[in-house]
């Protein structure tokens, strides 16, 4: 079974050169790959292959232009340009918008590091071997398993940290038989997770931790806009000062996602840990949500696909059965106990009250309990 973890790395200034070295040149040949098939197909109307891009460029760009793309790994410049062959074809394909430039901003460029040896990607309790790299220490010991085998790994940089991804290659966990009765979580915004056995886990956006982050990084993005608006007035701003603020802000941004993350996962093993025979979740329109002006903020921050994603691993796991139910399903307006519908269902009601058998229930758990006894369903994972 294959695993992948991701943990944080500490790398000397030397290592750190060389990442940021590779990072830098894998996001310059990727733009270079887009701009010249861009221009090529508006011309000839022809695609260049991965391939080609990559003999051309090692063999006619390199001499002529830049030839500092070959002082990094050539391998991880290749898996640059097969990325941006991948991202054509499945647009070409209609299965992914038109891939874009990578900004220098966004750190979302990774530096691939392929297994040349036997020694590489050699992984010990507190340290792991990357090739061109060396040996390098882990910030989480033992949270990357030394006896399994990598296949591959990368290396990537977000506001000012190291991280390593590795993809493991594992012996497959002995899937238990779960007996206990299933469960049905209905995911909101008052509440981030309600449960059909009464458990219900809080929206972590509205707690003071959270709170007293976003403040913080709303007073930080005030101070930047202000060194902009400055400079272009012609004042004396400068441009060291300006990306010590860009850094200030990836830093806040960064941890409100790891905290909001980590809740996530937090969630979905105490929610596995009760082994149930099966769970049951709905399908979503998150994008639908998202074009609400009012809640579009709100659905961002609580990362529903994030838990489902997590959500599915586990249960792939675990052997639990996970089922999904159309997002068409009127869960809040069905009646748990007798299964009346209630057409008329404002948002703001948050009791739900039946007009048939006169039950009062609370309004999420009740749509916990319908997805629970749900009988059209989906299954994407077996037990």
């Amino acid at each position: 079974m294959k695993r992948a973890y991701k943990t944080e790395i500490e790398l000397t200034s030397d290592q750190a050169e060389k990442v940021n070295q590779t990072i830098g040149v894998c996001r310059y040949v990727y733009n270079l790959y887009l701009k010249t098939n861009q221009e090529l197909y508006v011309k000839e109307k022809k695609f260049m292959s991965g391939f080609d891009f990559s003999k051309w460029l090692n063999n006619v760009y390199t001499k002529e232009n830049d030839p500092w793309i070959k002082k990094v790994s050539s391998k991880a410049v290749k898996q640059a340009i097969m990325n941006g062959d991948k991202a054509f074809r499945s647009f070409f394909e209609g299965k992914a918008k038109r891939p874009r430039f990578k900004k220098k901003k966004n750190q979302d460029v990774k530096a691939y590091f392929p297994k040349n040896n036997k020694t590489d990607w050699t992984v010990e309790r507190h340290l792991i071997k990357i090739p061109t790299l060396g040996w390098i220490k882990l910030k989480e010991f033992g949270y990357i398993p030394t006896m399994a085998e990598v296949r591959s790994g990368t290396v990537s940089q977000k506001a000012g940290r190291y991280y390593v991804s590795v993809l493991c290659e594992v012996p497959p966990k002995e899937k238990t038989i779960n007996n206990h009765d299933g469960v049905g979580i209905d995911l909101g915004i008052k509440n981030f997770a309600v449960c059909s056995n009464t458990e219900v886990f809080r929206n972590i956006n509205l707690s003071e931790r959270i709170r007293k982050l976003e403040k913080s990084l709303k007073r930080q993005q005030r101070k930047l806009s202000r060194k902009y608006e400055s400079k272009k007035k012609g004042g004396e701003s400068c441009y060291k000062n300006i990306e010590k603020q860009i850094k200030i802000i990836q830093k806040l941004h960064a941890r409100l996602t790891h905290i909001r993350k980590e809740y996530v996962r937090d969630v979905v093993t105490r929610v596995v840990k009760a082994k149930p025979s099966f769970i049951t979740i709905e399908d979503l329109n998150i994008k639908g949500l998202l074009k609400n002006k009012h809640l579009a903020d709100c659905v961002r921050k609580q990362n529903f696909y994030y838990f489902r994603t997590c959500l599915e691993q586990k249960c792939k796991q675990t052997g639990i059965e996970l089922r999904i139910v159309s997002r068409f399903y009127p869960s809040s307006k069905l009646c748990s106990c007798c299964g009346y519908k209630k057409v008329h269902l404002s948002l703001s009601e948050r009791t739900f009250k039946c007009d048939q058998c006169g039950i009062e229930i609370e309004r999420d758990f009740n749509a916990s309990l319908n997805l629970k006894y749900a009988m059209n369903y989906t299954i994407l994972t077996i037990r």
